[in-house]
């Protein structure tokens, strides 16, 4: 029976069920992936050449994280092939790679209209609706856990179709042969993938696809190399980075193009109110000036022709109640002691029992910046009616739909080539400048590239949220927390960006739209991986007009600081030693409390005694089917010169490791990224501007101030979990734990020293 869309709208409006019915019909989305002359393709996620070499799609953004490896890798270790042979493509945006994992994350973002249904990554309701909607984003390390049983399936099938093509011709079964290093065997026979490629796709693969019985890991020794010195699996885009050759979206040439430049007004609502066109009367390589109402960009020749012209223009702009940390401060303080807080998480009986707590600590966060070396950068052609976009994107189906709308094309007429970006920490999940690319494009007719500057990036950036908190706690009579409670006043930060990135609405539209809403996510790491028997976590909404966004490491970074915090200013006031206190309530955490004891060895922990510079924290992320955790031990002191950071030794349970050298590349540049949150970061704003406008001025720590670091990843066949996000969580709480044994002051802001000694 073909049903078309209009008997499903006539049918729901008869039944009201038949929507519902159709959502959670099977789909069939087909190759997304397609095979070139010479090629044989295999499903949505590998193609095999006659020359023998395997194109694995790609769909999700690689930002330095090493996905566009560790996909491949899947790939090539359940197929057996040889990693010489191993190639990768960027995939078309399809629902095809629909991020389930992702998507379950994120749904109180976008607000599924039956919750129970769309809970978790397997629940029906919320595939179809990943699906329709080809939710692809990169963010959160869940790629991993989206992607890996689907390469792997995709793989087995067509190591089965190789197998059976070859079997075929040896006159043999197909189960007896096996693939190793690019070819089928049996016995001593043996042929090619190459030679094999054009009659597997003559063959059905079986169901369910054959998987190894061993899951890739790293080391395994049928693909260890003999000579230690030399990585199995190497990256596949380290050569091309270390030559140059590896493209970013700023380095797009396109025949005729043109550069533009562009400025902002404050934050938040500002539209051009004049600018002086005179000025650049004769300006030498200016082409032309756009006016977008909200900003006003030039486009010359090359873009520092474009962006002096800015400079001569003297652009002016109107603004009302611009954004000012002193009012934020204001806000945020009123919040935490006064406002009304809505319960977000409980444990037990939460803090009904609570009376009068023992003793209670006030924390206050900074927003915080990404620090990204690379700037907003997008091109843009529009011909023919037909758009194109050169972009590095966490989000291509949004920025797509977004550079749409704003021209009024349809989906269809929108191409998005996507790029690498040289770091993201979840900035390239907003697109304000591929919008602007596109408007600029249209009104100049040719092709252009739209750069960013610095001060423009620091501008317009959606940082990681401001909070005011506390955290209470009553003890028992062996000194134990019996009841804790959290009270955070914070925007509704996540669900704003939801709206922003689903719903396309303007930053002061989102914010509007959730006032007073609570928002659990603002509250992640706050829920301790520790037996403490009640618990509660309650959200005061604040509204502090400063448009908040996605950081790497989210609320962890600010939740586990204040946590982590609190539980070493209890162990000390108790005159208990901190490892030993947190070990003894975390008899239901045995890989956590194994973390905490590898890394007391690794750092030579020696109970952080007054002037021993050594400070603990530990975190837990993830659920209980898919975690990681994490210890560190930091060494530092603080001087007239700020804080000196010396060491730090983490150990690190992230499950079943795929990539040892990923891994350790993902946890070593997570501990100097939450380093730069700890020290520096901060972003303070006056009359809607930026005072951070630099990367210097955000005092970051520079590559001299990077201390020594340890890292020992503990072994274990557990589910594999994405280390990117998880070593920010502990470092500023272990930085500020090690301070207060150096100096015995206790400091409770983040950035640290941020309000002085």
């Amino acid at each position: 029976m073909k049903i078309s869309r209009r008997a499903v709208l006539a049918g729901a409006a008869a039944g009201g069920g038949l929507v519902v019915a159709w959502m959670l019909m099977p789909r069939d989305y087909g190759s997304s992936l397609e095979a070139g002359p010479g090629e044989a393709g295999f499903g949505a996620w590998l193609k095999i050449d006659r020359q023998g070499v395997i194109t694995v799609a790609m769909p999700q953004l690689e930002m330095g994280q090493g996905i566009s490896t560790l996909l491949p890798q899947i790939v090539a270790m359940e197929l057996g092939a040889d990693w010489r042979q191993i190639a990768v493509e960027p995939a078309p945006v399809s629902a095809a790679y629909a991020n389930y994992e992702l998507a379950a994350r994120w749904a109180p973002m976008w607000r599924p209209l039956l919750p129970s249904l769309a809970e978790k990554a397997d629940d029906l309701m919320l595939r179809r609706w990943a699906e329709g909607e080809r939710f692809t984003a990169t963010a959160e390390g869940t790629s991993i856990a989206n992607f890996e049983l689907p390469c792997r399936e995709a793989a087995a099938s067509a190591r089965a179709m190789l197998t059976m093509a070859a079997a075929e011709r040896w006159d043999v079964p197909w189960q007896e042969c096996q693939a190793e290093n690019g070819f089928i065997r049996h016995g001593e026979a043996r042929l090619s993938f190459a030679e094999l490629v054009e009659d597997a796709g003559e063959f059905d693969p079986p169901d369910p696809p054959p998987l190894r019985p061993q899951a890739p890991k790293d080391g395994e020794p049928e693909f260890a190399l003999e000579d230690e010195r030399h990585l199995p699996f190497p990256r596949l885009d380290l050569p091309s980075k270390v030559d140059g050759s590896w493209l970013f979206a700023g380095d797009v040439r396109l025949p005729d193009m043109v550069y533009a430049a562009i400025r902002h007004g404050p934050l938040d609502r500002a539209e051009v109110s004049s600018f002086d066109r005179e000025a650049i009367a004769g300006h030498p390589e200016l082409l032309g000036v756009v006016n977008g109402k909200r900003w006003l960009a030039t486009v010359a020749s090359n873009w520092w022709a474009a962006e002096r012209a800015l400079d001569d223009l003297a652009v002016r702009f109107r603004v009302t109640d611009p954004v000012s940390s002193a009012e934020i401060a204001e806000a945020l303080d009123a919040g935490v002691r006064r406002g009304a807080g809505q319960r977000v998480g409980q444990r037990g009986d939460g803090d009904a029992n609570m009376v009068e707590p023992t003793l209670a600590f006030r924390y206050d966060i900074m927003p915080a910046a990404h620090g990204t070396l690379e700037t907003a950068s997008c091109t843009a052609r529009l011909a023919n009616g037909r758009l194109e976009l050169w972009l590095a994107t966490q989000a291509p189906e949004y920025a797509r739909e977004a550079a749409a709308k704003a021209l009024g094309l349809s989906l269809g007429d929108v191409v998005l080539y996507p790029m690498p970006a040289g770091g993201s920490f979840d900035r390239r999940l907003e697109h304000d400048h591929a919008i602007e690319a596109a408007l600029i494009a249209r009104e100049t007719g040719r092709p252009v590239q739209l750069v960013w500057s610095r001060w423009q990036e620091q501008l317009r950036l959606r940082p990681r949220p401001p909070v005011a908190a506390t955290l209470s706690a009553r003890l028992d009579s062996s000194g134990r927390i019996e009841i804790m409670r959290a009270r955070v006043a914070a925007p509704p930060s996540a669900l704003e960006f939801g709206r922003r990135l689903f719903g396309n609405a303007t930053s002061w539209g989102a914010i509007a739209d959730v006032a007073g809403e609570a928002d659990a996510m603002v509250l992640e790491g706050l829920m301790p991986p520790y037996a403490i028997p009640h618990v509660a976590l309650d959200h005061v909404p604040v509204r502090i007009g400063l448009p908040t966004g996605r950081l790497r490491g989210n609320a962890l970074g600010y939740g586990c600081f204040m946590m982590e915090s609190f539980i070493d200013e209890v162990a000390r006031r108790q005159e208990q030693e901190p490892l030993s206190f947190r070990i003894s309530m975390l008899g239901d955490d045995l890989r956590l409390a194994h973390c905490l004891q590898t890394a007391a060895r690794l750092g030579n922990w020696g109970g952080g005694e007054a002037g021993s510079g050594q400070g603990l924290a530990c975190h837990r992320m993830g659920d209980d089917a898919r975690s990681g955790r994490i210890a560190l031990i930091a060494t530092a002191v603080a001087g007239e010169g700020g804080v000196r950071v010396e060491r730090l030794s983490a150990a690190v349970d992230i499950g079943r490791v795929i990539n040892r050298d990923i891994a350790l590349q993902q946890i070593e540049g997570g501990l100097l990224f939450g380093l730069g949150l700890a020290l520096g970061s901060g972003m303070e704003y006056d009359q809607g501007l930026p005072v951070q406008g630099r990367l210097a001025s955000l005092n970051m720590p520079s590559l001299a101030d990077s201390p020594e670091i340890e890292i020992e990843l503990i072994e274990s066949d557990a589910d594999p979990f994405d280390p990117g996000e998880l070593p920010v969580a502990p470092v500023a709480p272990a930085i500020a734990n090690a301070l207060f044994s150096a100096t015995g002051l206790r400091l409770r802001r983040l950035p640290l020293l941020s309000g002085g000694l």
